[in-house]
């Protein structure tokens, strides 16, 4: 009898001593999990990149036998950030050409030109990143100096919103543009009928459609860089808007042999292969990739006065900017996107370029639906026209930091009244209840913290202006975080799979120094990223 209750006890000890087998356990954190409740916890268990568990740090390690442990420190975990509109294979690409950004006039641009002319002696000559607005002398530059330092080179040099450029006579030549051409969705620029090199929207395509596509060995690198610089941003999810169907089957094959760990939430370009392409294959969904929306372009920028107003610009009498494509194209294209059931995302800035594409959305959507069609920046919005958005269950997804690089001039564009409809988040989020936020990089900085601080402080990195801009519009830390994760997720119709720490997600995460939740305003942009984690794999650490 003595050895059975010896037996019956070892069995319960062995029992009670049977934990279940993980991968890692994360404890000693704050973790904000960004799940319905806004609830906070202190650790996580992860097993096969998923998240089973979230909670209290005794019970979790009462419950699982770790193979590795990861003692956070006290220090504050949030879901792996997305950023719901940017560009992040042109980001990648842009990494290989002269970065223009920061500059303060066109001859610092040259300077960097010949920089970097000097360092890379053949092919085209590209880059991108200037702004007129941020010089002493805001007007557009001319070619001139380009033609004579690189009469026999072509060079393209790209505005920091890619909706306007300057080519020199070179490449200008080799696009087969002569002084007096004329297009639908762009402009040519002349002075007395001389080509000046500036080119604007859908005239830049003239010229860059003749630069050589990259090698698939430099596609690689340049993606890979971009994953490293998003992943020391705590980015684990892309929306890359407006992408042609090779650079998608490129992208599936480098996550397919494990070159590419970076999950991507793509947009195919407004274009009849792509069309063709989404026919012949259907949508595209693994745990990396996910293709099932188009990006069509509505109208311009406000930057570069291409943005489509009702009224014309205040700082330049009788112009209007002007739509990308006739009325008719958006009609087709949305009876294509609706009958196979695809989702809609239509670049629109200008209060008639919102309007426009907000009427053809109606048409289709008629009411409240669950299709998540979007508005990408709904930068300027007419008064009479946000209720469309509700109506219709459209989704204005929007970039925080494009109000505070644009509030400079944009008063000077749109006039002071226009402007109160002009970076309106707050009033957009109400119209649905959520509200996705990206940075539109590389048109802006990468950086999440920008975008959390543009958000919710509405100033920029230099804390201007003292008070906020237009504050009335400014979002709460919890909205801003939610716009980041959650709510970004479920643009992509992915909010069952990311963007909260829940159990049954994807194990991404990010680790930071301090608490965005809870840090001064001042020290918002100081935070630092330590570690961010992909499917449980830790893909960045801070050295």
């Amino acid at each position: 009898m003595k050895k059975y209750y010896i037996a019956v006890l070892v069995i319960v000890l062995l029992s009670c001593n049977r934990k279940e087998k993980i991968d890692l356990l994360v404890y000693n954190a704050t973790i904000y999990t960004v799940d319905s409740s806004f609830s906070t916890a202190e650790a996580m268990a992860v097993k096969d990149g998923k998240i089973i568990a979230v909670g209290k740090t005794a019970d979790i390690e009462k419950e699982f036998d770790a193979t590795e442990k990861l003692d956070a420190q006290g220090k504050f975990i949030y879901p792996g950030f997305i950023d719901a509109h940017a560009h992040f294979v042109g980001y990648g690409m842009s990494l290989q050409r002269v970065d223009l950004t920061g500059t303060n006039s066109w001859e610092e641009c040259i300077e960097r030109v010949k920089i970097f002319a000097n360092e890379n002696k053949e092919g085209w000559i590209t880059g991108r990143g200037w702004d007129q607005n941020d010089w002493a002398i805001k007007e557009f530059p001319n070619n001139e100096i380009l033609d004579t330092l690189f009469p026999d080179r072509p060079v393209l040099l790209t505005r920091v919103d890619g909706h306007a450029a300057i080519a020199n006579q070179k490449a200008l030549d080799l696009a087969g543009i002569k002084a007096h051409d004329t297009l639908t969705g762009g402009e040519i620029e002349e002075m007395e009928g001389t080509l000046t090199g500036v080119l604007i929207d859908n005239a830049v395509d003239l010229v860059s459609s003749k630069i050589p596509a990259a090698t698939d060995e430099q596609f690689k690198k340049a993606l890979q860089a971009a994953e490293q610089n998003c992943f020391a941003m705590g980015l684990t999810t892309i929306d890359d808007c407006g992408l042609s169907f090779p650079s998608v089957d490129m992208i599936k094959s480098l996550q397919a042999n494990g070159d590419l760990k970076m999950r991507l939430y793509v947009m195919l370009s407004d274009e009849k292969a792509n069309y063709d392409y989404a026919a012949a294959n259907g949508m595209i969904k693994t745990d990396r990739l996910n293709v099932r929306s188009f990006k069509v372009y509505g109208d311009g920028a406000l930057g570069s006065r291409g943005a489509c107003l009702l009224q014309p610009y205040s700082d330049k009498i009788g112009h209007y900017g002007f739509l990308l494509s006739q009325p008719a194209h958006f009609d087709s294209v949305a009876n294509w996107i609706s009958n196979n059931r695809w989702q809609m995302c239509t670049h629109a800035i200008g209060d008639s370029g919102n309007r426009t594409i907000l009427n053809t959305y109606a048409k289709y959507l008629k009411g409240k639906n669950d299709l998540r069609w979007r508005i990408e920046h709904a930068q300027v919005v007419d008064q009479n026209d946000f209720s469309l958005f509700g109506a219709n269950s459209i989704i204005p997804s929007v970039q925080p930091t494009h109000a505070t690089s644009d509030m400079y001039w944009a008063g000077d564009r749109l006039g002071g009244e226009r402007v109160k409809g002009a970076y309106a988040y707050k009033q957009l989020l109400q119209q649905n209840g959520w509200l996705p936020l990206g940075t539109d990089f590389p048109v802006e900085d990468i950086s999440t913290f920008k975008t959390f601080y543009a958000a919710v402080v509405r100033k920029d990195a230099k804390g201007w202006p003292a008070n906020g801009y237009q504050v009335e519009n400014a979002l709460t830390r919890e909205e801003a975080l939610r716009g980041m994760t959650i709510w970004a997720a479920k643009a992509n119709f992915e909010e069952k799979e990311k963007g909260s720490l829940e159990k049954g997600k994807f194990a991404d995460f990010v680790i930071l120094d301090s608490d965005i939740m809870k840090e001064v305003p001042e020290k918002l942009l100081s935070i630092k990223v330590l570690q961010t984690f992909l499917n449980g794999e830790k893909v960045f650490e801070k050295k």
